[in-house]
């Protein structure tokens, strides 16, 4: 059998033989049942503790359209909540100008609002004045909505870093390996909003670097870890990034142009600057860990 390798592991004969005596041990369970069973039996776990079950279904469903395994039929297709989701629906919210300079705005404050009562508000801002709009993250991520005067003036959105981004990566200096194992401990920043009735001088840098300095305390309350580094991207057609740069973001390089999934190597959308932030000073020590 010519080697396999999925997700960082790499699969051998003897890990198929096994396979296939589970699913012969277990003729009535159903693929997640299985699943579940390979993870306890490799302890396939994530970085929480927690069982690597949609990895190890991909994994299993790769096997079986390879020929290598034969998986029972499937039993029961769950509603995908993905599909045909609901987009916000508009909230009202006092649009009078805010002009003043930021002395007079303060104090401003930042709240997490991912399952809090004011998650629905945050989605709604996204979804009516952000020019992509609201998207729903995957992952572990995190909502922030800014406050002034009692009513809300930004919106920042966090997510999971992806796993591979060539400018970062040198910038870090990290091995696949290191990677692998520590891409947890980056943040992704998705959305940025200051909403357009506000135009208050330096208040994007002043609430990147209010936020910048307790996301990862912040990510830590909701999963458990920190975060050592902070990435976005600017797309240079309509953004100089000001902001993020006095605020003491870094030119990282650009992307390549390519999604993820990209097999042609050739640039099918926008080409965009990265732009990274540490967060600790031992960043490179932590992440190459």
């Amino acid at each position: 059998m010519t080697e396999r390798k999925y997700r960082g592991r790499v699969i051998t004969a003897e890990d198929i033989l096994d396979i296939r005596e589970l699913i012969a041990a277990h003729p009535r369970a159903s693929r997640r049942q299985l699943s579940e069973r390979l993870c306890e039996a490799w302890q396939w776990r994530q970085a929480n503790g927690a069982l690597r079950d949609m990895v190890c279904r991909g994994l299993l469903l790769m096997l079986d359209r390879a020929g290598q395994i034969e998986l029972p039929s499937v039993k029961f297709v769950p509603h995908n909540p993905f599909v045909r989701r609901t987009r916000p629906e508009p909230m009202l919210v006092d649009t009078t100008p805010i002009l003043s300079p930021l002395a007079d705005l303060r104090p401003v404050e930042i709240e997490q609002v991912r399952r809090t009562d004011h998650e629905r508000l945050f989605n709604s801002l996204m979804e009516q004045y952000h020019y992509l709009a609201y998207e729903q993250p995957v992952g572990e991520h995190l909502k922030f909505l800014v406050w002034a005067q009692g009513r809300p003036i930004a919106c920042l959105a966090w997510s999971s870093a992806p796993r591979h981004l060539g400018s970062r990566d040198r910038y870090i200096g990290w091995s696949a390996e290191a990677r692998r194992r520590n891409i947890r401990f980056l943040a992704y920043n998705t959305r940025y909003l200051i909403l357009p009735w506000v135009r208050v001088p330096h208040l994007a840098s002043h609430i990147l670097g209010r936020m910048t300095s307790q996301l990862s305390s912040e990510w830590e309350r909701m999963y458990g870890h920190p975060v050592y580094f902070a990435e976005t991207f600017i797309d240079p057609t309509r953004f100089r990034g000001t902001c993020y740069r006095a605020a003491n973001w870094k030119f990282l390089g650009l992307t390549t142009g390519r999604g993820k999934n990209d097999h042609t190597y050739k640039p099918n959308r926008p080409i965009k600057e990265v732009l990274g932030l540490p967060l600790t000073p031992r960043f490179r020590e932590l992440l190459r860990q």
